[in-house]
């Protein structure tokens, strides 16, 4: 048996993954001048490891020299509950409300690309979870899943855009997705909403001043300019996400347990009360843990002088 498209959608389905596209394993050289223009604005702010690589972000084949078809997958995490509004309390990205989507992720792709290989013994590839010099959002396009949003978030038609990326590079040739329509349309929910201006144009966002940069990979102080403009995120932000009209009216539960909710938003005496053992205790398996409990503490003092 050969491998085909609807076979690896099939298989990945079965694994969990909601969408799968595929797309050729093309040259980037438009979208890397997007995001060398993006580095020269100084946008990355602090994240240095966005200059790294970039010849193997413009192509593939410089990660995989083999490369024929990028396999982009999405694996839906939103779960249908809210944030409390109570004071003294930081709020927590729904990303990271449960386990760390990586270890679930790998785990997938792991089985996955087993599947795959004993379907097809000359079936080869390599994959990335937003790890690694791979442009994922630029892939999903290229491969239907989606489009970009103002936010720089992909979005779906099915499922709105509360979803991770998966992307595989491999040898197999399949058959290449259309990329699909943008359908934002003249809406600015996401930029009139975010409360720090982090989306200076539409799909550009800086990243000085968006509250997910400050709150996790941020490891200095957070300016006073931004002091009364958090609205209580404590890690991550989901402003942007939370008010556009697609996830308004398409976001459906996931069926990962793992992302139902273990912690929505963390009281903020109680984070400058813990220790290190107890932080790597309580969020070892936790995208929190990125943070780092010096971060954590940060940014519950951040709030609380707000």
């Amino acid at each position: 048996m050969s491998l085909t498209n609807q076979i690896v959608i099939e298989k990945a389905k079965e694994i969990g993954f909601n969408l799968i596209g595929f797309s050729r394993a093309e040259n980037l050289s438009d979208e890397v001048k997007n995001l060398e223009k993006w580095i020269s604005n100084g946008f990355h702010a602090t994240m240095d490891y966005m200059k790294r690589n970039i010849e193997k972000r413009k192509d593939v084949n410089k990660i995989f020299p083999s490369a024929k078809s990028v396999i982009s997958l999405a694996l839906n995490y939103y779960t249908n509950k809210k944030h409390t509004t109570e004071n003294g309390f930081g709020k927590i990205s729904r990303y990271a409300w449960g386990k760390d989507y990586h270890l679930i992720i790998w785990d997938k792709l792991k089985l996955l690309e087993e599947d795959l290989k004993k379907i097809e013994p000359e079936f080869e590839s390599i994959s990335y979870v937003d790890t690694g010099p791979i442009m994922d959002k630029v892939w999903a396009v290229k491969s239907g899943i989606g489009w970009m949003g103002k936010h720089s978030n992909i979005i779906s038609r099915e499922i709105g855009s509360w979803f991770f990326i998966a992307t595989i590079i491999t040898n197999w040739e399949f058959e290449n997705n259309s990329t699909i329509k943008n359908f934002c349309g003249n809406c600015t929910a996401c930029i009139d909403a975010c409360p720090t201006d982090a989306i200076v144009k539409d799909y550009v966002v800086d990243s000085n001043r968006c509250i997910s940069f400050l709150t996790i990979e941020n490891k200095g102080d957070i300016s006073k300019e931004f002091q009364e403009k958090f609205d209580g995120w404590i890690f991550g932000c989901d402003i942007c996400q939370d008010v556009c009209p697609w996830n308004q009216k398409f976001s459906v539960q996931s069926s990962i347990r793992e992302f139902e909710s273990i912690e929505s938003e963390i009281k903020l005496n109680n984070v400058l009360e813990m220790n290190s053992d107890e932080f790597s205790s309580k969020y070892e398996v936790s995208p929190i843990k990125r943070a780092k409990l010096k971060g954590l503490q940060r940014n519950a003092n951040f709030l609380l002088k707000n």
